[in-house]
């Protein structure tokens, strides 16, 4: 069964003093929302790293799960500034983006890190988020498709897919206002499904979704929940991408 999922990716927002003070105002506007982690539909926190411990301690026992936004594919070794499995499951984070556009662009990430990084986060019984999508030239030159199979099918190599879930993420939607048509992402999106083994994976739509947007976004049959950006950062406005409205 495939579950609805809303994620909020901080990237790098918020102090720890900044994320306890979203929490005490952002749980609140959730506690009659019709939410079941262990289900089909839940809610999960990105942070940053700095953050993971303290909002572990506030959340045990709610109804949101936590998520980090990279792991790195060894256990431990010489790797500066990076995150290994095993930290995160010790700060009880349950997910983990890979493959996020930004670490492509800004830090050389490619399909065959995303590979590992995959398999690394289910090895340490996280679920990876994965992170598909093409730029505004690639769109233009009508390579969506071609992108999207080719970005899947290396990152995809030996990942179990019972324990997975994908963003689609138009690069040129992220952080720049601009939103994929609802019914356009939900073409993609359907695309990404048939390109699957697990029909039953929860795939997101990702690239400025706001409160003003996210009915009809979830209203599409394909779009089984959303990786926010900029509008996770406001409580009540993460609060509305939660509860939106069929």
């Amino acid at each position: 069964m495939r579950k609805i999922l809303i994620a909020g990716n901080w990237k790098m927002h918020k102090t720890q003093a900044e994320s306890q003070e979203f929490l005490q105002a952002f749980i609140p506007e959730i506690t009659n929302t019709n939410i079941d982690p262990d289900e089909e539909r839940g809610i999960i926190l990105c942070p940053t790293f700095t953050s993971l411990g303290l909002m572990s301690k506030t959340l045990h026992g709610s109804r949101v799960r936590l998520g980090a936004q990279n792991i790195h594919w060894e256990d431990s070794g010489a790797y500066t500034g990076e995150v290994s499995g095993a930290m995160l499951t010790e700060l009880g984070v349950s997910y983990a983006i890979v493959g996020h556009s930004e670490r492509r662009l800004y830090f050389g990430e490619t399909d065959e890190t995303v590979n590992l990084r995959l398999k690394a986060a289910q090895r340490h019984t996280l679920i990876p988020i994965l992170c598909v999508g093409e730029t505004k030239a690639q769109r233009d030159a009508g390579k969506v498709e071609a992108i999207i199979e080719n970005q899947l099918q290396k990152a995809l190599v030996d990942i179990d897919q019972s324990n997975l879930v994908i963003a689609y993420e138009p690069v040129w939607a992220i952080g720049t206002g601009d939103t994929c048509e609802a019914k356009e992402a939900n073409r993609v999106i359907g695309f990404i499904r048939s390109q699957l083994t697990n029909a039953d994976v929860s795939i997101q739509y990702g690239g400025s979704v706001k409160p003003s947007n996210v009915d009809e976004i979830m209203a599409q049959p394909e779009i089984d929940g959303a990786l926010v950006g900029g509008a996770s950062l406001e409580a009540a406005s993460f609060a509305r991408l939660v509860n939106y409205q069929l």
